[in-house]
């Protein structure tokens, strides 16, 4: 088995994806040709309910998204990505921005707000760092359900005995928790490690605190 806590789900030849949602043709021919120039893939849209017909990217990507849109604002339409979880990370740009509402979309989480006309180098360095963002963010997630799907792999014995050891206790304080004798809590200790792919106890606190594993609240410490 694996020792490794956070595996690497990384594709090196996959390609990125940036999306653009501007309902400028000419913004967006320009954009899908400087980010092409550089190596991410692009998708480029008219409106938001395009983007959404076709569907948020499961890859890692951002959204380049204008503030002023015909049917709905830039800001609308990153709170309903928000309230439907689509945590897909967005720099905006317009023609028109203002301090109040740049203030307002990076409150949101949006990583940048370029004023239109931009320069090339300054939208390619947002949406570097949106990239890595949603990288870093999916490795995240898929390194903690893979942690979640080991921990499955525990018997209930050993989900115990993992609950007390990071909490603190010694073998012989959780023998006693569970009336076993502290050679049986050894053993189903080193299980726990082996399982939970951990290179230390000190890397198997920091799981169990990742998973939220903690004893019954009723038990003594």
């Amino acid at each position: 088995m694996s020792t490794n806590t956070i595996p690497n789900l990384e594709n090196p030849d996959e390609a990125t994806l940036v999306v653009i949602v501007d309902d400028d043709g000419a913004v967006r021919s320009a954009l899908n040709s400087l980010l092409r120039s550089v190596g991410y893939k692009v998708e480029a849209f008219g409106a938001p309910k395009e983007l959404m017909q076709k569907g948020i990217p499961e890859t890692a990507s951002c959204l380049v998204l204008d503030v002023r849109l015909p049917l709905i604002s830039g800001l609308d339409f990153q709170r309903q990505l928000a309230e439907a979880n689509h945590r897909i990370p967005i720099v905006f740009m317009t023609g028109h921005g203002d301090i109040p509402m740049s203030v307002k979309a990076m409150k949101a989480g949006a990583i940048d707000f370029l004023p239109k006309p931009f320069r090339d180098q300054d939208m390619l360095d947002a949406v570097a760092m949106a990239i890595e963002r949603d990288r870093t963010r999916r490795l995240n997630e898929a390194g903690l359900e893979e942690l979640r799907r080991r921990l499955e792999s525990l018997s209930k014995r050993e989900r115990e005995i993992m609950a007390f050891a990071t909490a603190g206790l010694m073998n012989k304080q959780i023998a006693g928790e569970l009336s076993l004798s502290e050679v049986t809590v050894k053993i189903h200790r080193g299980h726990v490690m082996q399982k939970m792919g951990a290179r230390s106890f000190a890397e198997l606190v920091r799981i169990a605190e990742a998973l939220g594993v903690r004893p019954p609240a009723s038990s003594s410490s």
